[in-house]
């Protein structure tokens, strides 16, 4: 039965229209998955595509697989499919594009709904397992309908297209937000191969040098050991060369060398002035050697 589009005037809904306009109708449920279908309609279409899924969760139960749990919120802007924990949105079902709603006769547990993919334009069945609340959940999205159609006549068609493009907008921000978690991740990934490249292209006990310490001035503090080409200080300057120890001869006032007794030879004075020196010291030596 196509649950979707029965939209009787004497038919009593289960919700009031507030809470699903304002808000949104929750319910959990097992989620087979989805898989492409031919037509956006009818009843033999979602007969396949349930016997289809049905077969292939089947072999992943038999590898240990579980069926996955998830969040369906039902609203008048469509169905969202969320991780129950981290409430993250696996697929955003807009109600415009959901062609067909339906419960299985003949397998209580088993709802479906076709939605046409916003990206891909394919019709895809949702199939959901749900043991007590399978033809309550179809009656939830049917109501959903119901309450859409008529705001749609109500605003004259431009509700609508606003809902479109807030929708739009929203699974833009929805892949904007996934794509920066990637980039995020691969960020993440580059410094953590950066740094172990790091670690390994470094010697083993190698020890960087340690500039000299410089006193306030910022210059090298004297060392006698210190060779005379020393590193340069932190400003970039040589410190000035030390000056060596001249051998030249010192002269004084009058350019005359200063007079040194013990270093005057016999050839340094005139004859005159030599032999009285000479007979000095004989005198000084006889005296000495009376006494």
């Amino acid at each position: 039965m196509n649950r979707a589009f029965s939209r009787k005037k004497d038919k009593t809904w289960m919700h009031t229209p507030e809470a699903l306009s304002k808000h949104y109708i929750p319910y959990n449920a097992k989620f087979l998955g989805s898989t492409e279908v031919e037509q956006p309609k009818g009843t033999e279409v979602v007969r396949d595509a349930v016997r289809k899924l049905k077969f292939a969760r089947h072999i992943k139960k038999s590898e240990g697989q579980k069926i996955p749990k998830v969040e369906l919120q039902i609203s008048i802007y469509g169905v969202k499919i969320l991780e129950p924990k981290t409430k993250e949105v696996q697929h955003n079902c807009q109600l415009h594009r959901i062609s067909f709603c339906a419960d299985d006769k003949t397998d209580k547990r088993i709802f479906t709904f076709i939605c046409k993919d916003s990206e891909s334009n394919k019709h895809l069945c949702y199939v959901f397992d749900s043991e007590k609340c399978a033809e309550e959940i179809t009656l939830t999205i049917g109501q959903a309908f119901d309450l859409a159609y008529r705001k749609f006549l109500e605003s004259g068609g431009k509700d609508v297209e606003t809902r479109k493009q807030i929708a739009g907008l929203q699974k833009r921000i929805q892949d904007l937000e996934t794509e920066n978690m990637e980039l995020k991740n691969k960020v993440q990934d580059l410094e953590n191969q950066l740094r172990i490249t790091q670690i390994s292209t470094s010697p083993a006990g190698s020890v960087t040098p340690k500039s000299p310490s410089t006193d306030i001035f910022d210059m090298i503090p004297f060392s006698a050991l210190s060779h005379e080409s020393s590193i340069p200080t932190r400003n970039g300057t040589q410190p000035p060369p030390v000056p060596s120890r001249s051998t030249e001869i010192k002269r004084d006032l009058f350019g005359a060398e200063p007079f040194d007794p013990f270093n005057c030879g016999a050839g340094d004075f005139p004859p005159d002035i030599q032999s009285k020196l000479d007979e000095m010291q004989r005198q000084r030596w006889r005296g000495s050697k009376w006494d």
